[in-house]
């Protein structure tokens, strides 16, 4: 598999949870709870076996597109490093993003925010099917002439990254907070709060939400829950992984006509054919409608 520097993050992986895990108990903070985070780790080790498997495949994709369809012959000098950083963070966003628009992907997806606890543990509650569809995204990268070893170095090193945002322990950063992802941000991006739904995709750098209209500063006022808008009341890992798919399954089943059955497989989360049910963007419509009707006089 070559140089996966994930491999050597590790031991920092567990210095920091066990950083946390100490000040959560000298300070009684509740940021940890036994199974929840048992739980998490399970579905980090189910990810990394199934990974194995899935990522050789794209690797030879990679090498395939590479070696016959590259447009450009870029170099790994340090100009072509930063344009590659840039089209990395810029490919996960969407990549996220989209995750959260289309419901067959939130089905793999979701399996990341269903904890109803914030800590680092959380972090390595990954998915097992979204490696299925995940490196896809990237097909454009070793079509321009990125080579693939250095596509997945840079993806790797963005997964490091994204691992300390996963604490309630930093707050706000200042001026960091207008470029990069931090774990203000990506508290807001796994709140359920209606007014944080779907919002900070980004991966190391925060600027394709403010591109895009899908960043959300987190409010002194609404202070984040966790979880899901309808949590997963199980520590199960297979419960967790699958549970939503056979959601979908309970909709496609009630759903009357094929068009309706197919919607509910690319459709936003929450769509539903008789309205019964909302997407996060009809929910922040619905809400901000309720903030700016008149109070009545009784």
């Amino acid at each position: 598999m070559g140089f996966e520097p994930i491999y050597y993050a590790v031991p920092y992986f567990v210095i920091l949870i066990a950083i946390e895990l100490f000040v959560n108990y000298r300070e009684n903070k509740g940021w940890y709870e036994t199974k929840d985070s048992l739980a998490s780790i399970a579905m980090g080790i189910g990810s990394l076996v199934i990974n194995l498997g899935v990522k050789a495949a794209y690797i030879l994709a990679y090498i395939w597109i590479y070696e016959n369809f590259r447009i450009f012959n870029l170099e790994p000098v340090w100009w072509v490093w930063a344009l590659l950083f840039f089209a990395d963070d810029f490919t996960f966003y969407w990549h996220h993003r989209l995750s959260h628009e289309i419901r067959i992907l939130w089905a793999a997806h979701e399996n990341h925010h269903s904890s109803v606890n914030y800590n680092l543990a959380v972090a390595l509650r990954q998915s097992w099917t979204e490696l299925l569809y995940k490196y896809a995204f990237w097909f454009w990268l070793p079509l321009l002439g990125f080579p693939p070893w250095m596509i997945l170095v840079q993806m790797s090193f963005s997964l490091i990254y994204q691992f300390w945002v996963h604490t309630e322990g930093i707050r706000n950063l200042g001026p960091l907070e207008w470029f990069f992802s931090t774990p203000s941000a990506h508290r807001v991006h796994h709140a359920s709060n209606i007014v944080y739904l779907d919002r900070n995709h980004g991966g190391i750098l925060i600027i394709w939400d403010r591109l895009f209209g899908t960043y959300q500063k987190e409010l002194p006022e609404e202070p984040v829950k966790y979880g899901l808008t309808k949590n997963v009341e199980s520590f199960n890992p297979l419960v967790i992984a699958t549970h939503e798919y056979v959601n979908i399954g309970r909709d496609v089943k009630r759903a009357p006509g094929f068009w309706n059955k197919l919607k509910y497989f690319f459709m936003p989360p929450g769509w539903s054919f008789d309205g019964s049910t909302q997407t996060a963007k009809e929910l922040r419509a619905s809400l901000k409608k309720q903030k700016h009707q008149p109070i009545q006089n009784a």
